[in-house]
């Protein structure tokens, strides 16, 4: 690929070009295909750029992915933040530009250390390093990996084996070597056939059902985000939950969203023992909910009443959201940085799965879904996972739909259930397969009901984690390393 020269112009557009593309490849749009067209784009005449060129490519790329697939979170900073329309859109580009310099960094380094020897393999492994690097730098963004698209393409077989990062590895090669083979090196046919038609030979299933079915009820109430924390809201809250769990029958487990009472759970324990009364006998009841400890620390919380041992804080927190970096210096200063709920704590690592009933399920609320490795950490002991989330931060935009498609993908991965429950959406139940079953209408008020099973025994992901899918990429990168480097 070393003879291949585009146009810096020309080539910087078509990696603007290729970030759309890969946010079309995602959820609501779907089209898993443009993935790999995408990281095609990116790659089409990289290896003959100097560092700084090949820098500035990653960095139109990222404006192009962030820009289109993350514009959610304008939303988020202006219908829900009090921002200003100018003030939101200057955060919202500051947002996109900060993301896309991973990229910029990743392929200006790419170039630096690489030369054009096995370009289509340290291509794929150096993307994949790079998504290693978003997932954990500055507390991590793993949103719109290359492979989260993947859960309904005929490469989601290899989800169960290494992950999100695998399929990420995968696409990028498709991408890089569909690029050589356009060029007549007619060699990358056989590792592209490899890729594509492996998934055939690969089990259908990893885990077996456990167990009789469990009747579920998700309860979403669709309560007005900008009134949620006054009293107002609370009260509204409070009338909603109960009256929606009153009218539940036949059913063995009740499930209220992230934070479903805007208050803290020595607030809502009277409500949460009127609304558990009001079931049928044998019923359980988890809630999202805030907790409060004597030390003062607050934390994001699943708890339960009925049967249930156990409860869960949210270990991953969201930056802005749940917690203000640089408080001393950032709070006051605009109305967006001024949290509408107590800065959370982080909870402890490694927490167990709760108890409920019968079943054993594993925790991740909201945000902590995107991530695969703290979702497989829980799945090992648990049967069947839960994301209780609030996405009315995104509106109606295309967030809640690409969470979605994550938390169908952790579902995937792990050979596990994802229960979902939301407070406007999208509520959903989905199998071990990763398919929805069942699925509520977004932006109403609403009660899901259906049956979930447990299932038990080990993906290959869930035993190892993402590091194999970490540990290939670098293995594909070695071989390119150029033995003296450019200046």
């Amino acid at each position: 690929m070393a003879d291949v020269r585009l146009p810096p112009a020309l080539g910087c557009l078509l990696a603007l070009v290729a970030g759309g593309l890969t946010t079309l490849s995602t959820a609501p749009f779907s089209l898993w295909w443009l993935g790999p067209v995408a990281a095609g784009l990116v790659y089409l005449g990289l290896p003959a750029l100097a560092p700084r060129q090949a820098a500035l490519r990653g960095l139109c790329y990222g404006i192009g992915l962030f820009g289109s697939g993350a514009s959610w979170v304008y939303v988020s900073i202006h219908d829900y933040g009090y921002t200003g329309v100018p003030l939101a859109l200057l955060l919202t580009a500051l947002f996109v530009v900060g993301l896309a310099l991973f990229f910029a960094l990743i392929l200006g380094l790419y170039r630096r250390l690489c030369g054009p020897r096995l370009a289509a393999l340290t291509f794929a492994g150096a993307w994949v390093l790079g998504e290693w690097l978003r997932t954990w730098l500055f507390t991590g963004f793993p949103w719109m990996l290359l492979g989260s698209a993947q859960v309904d393409s005929p490469l989601a077989p290899w989800a169960p084996v290494g992950g999100v990062y695998l399929l990420s590895l995968i696409v990028a090669l498709t991408g890089s070597l569909g690029v050589e083979l356009l060029r007549r090196h007619w060699w990358a046919s056989a590792p592209l056939a490899a890729l594509w038609l492996a998934p055939l030979a690969l089990p259908a299933q990893w885990t077996t059902p456990q167990g009789d079915p469990v009747r579920v009820a998700l309860l979403q109430g669709n309560l007005p985000q900008l009134i949620k924390w006054r009293p107002e809201g609370q009260r509204r809250a409070v009338e909603t939950y109960l009256g929606l769990t009153r009218g539940l029958d036949d059913v063995d487990l009740v499930i209220w969203p992230e934070a479903a009472l805007p208050m803290f759970e020595d607030q809502a324990a009277p409500i949460l023992e009127r609304a558990h009364a009001a079931l049928p006998e044998g019923t359980e009841l988890l809630t999202g909910i805030l907790q409060r400890d004597a030390q003062g620390r607050f934390y994001n919380s699943v708890v339960g009443r009925g049967d249930v041992e156990g409860a869960y804080r949210k270990a991953h927190l969201v930056p802005f959201g749940e917690y203000l970096p640089l408080e001393r210096l950032l709070r006051g200063a605009i109305a967006f940085f001024d949290l509408p709920a107590p800065a959370m704590t982080p909870g402890p690592e490694g927490q167990a799965p709760m108890r409920v009933g019968r079943l054993m399920i594993g925790n991740a609320i909201c945000y902590e879904i995107i991530y695969a490795d703290l979702v497989a950490e829980q799945a090992r002991e648990a049967g069947v996972l839960l994301t209780v989330s609030n996405d009315t931060w995104f509106g109606a935009s295309i967030g809640p739909l690409q969470h979605l498609q994550m938390a169908r993908l952790r579902a995937l991965e792990n050979g596990r259930p994802v229960i979902r429950a939301t407070s406007n959406g999208v509520t959903a139940l989905i199998d071990a397969r990763g398919r929805v079953t069942a699925r509520a209408p977004q932006f109403e008020t609403a009660v899901l009901e259906g049956e979930v099973t447990a299932t038990e025994g080990l993906t290959p992901f869930t035993r190892t984690g993402s590091w194999p899918a970490w540990l290939l990429a670098a293995l594909l990168v070695l071989p390119g390393l150029r033995r003296k480097r450019r200046l």
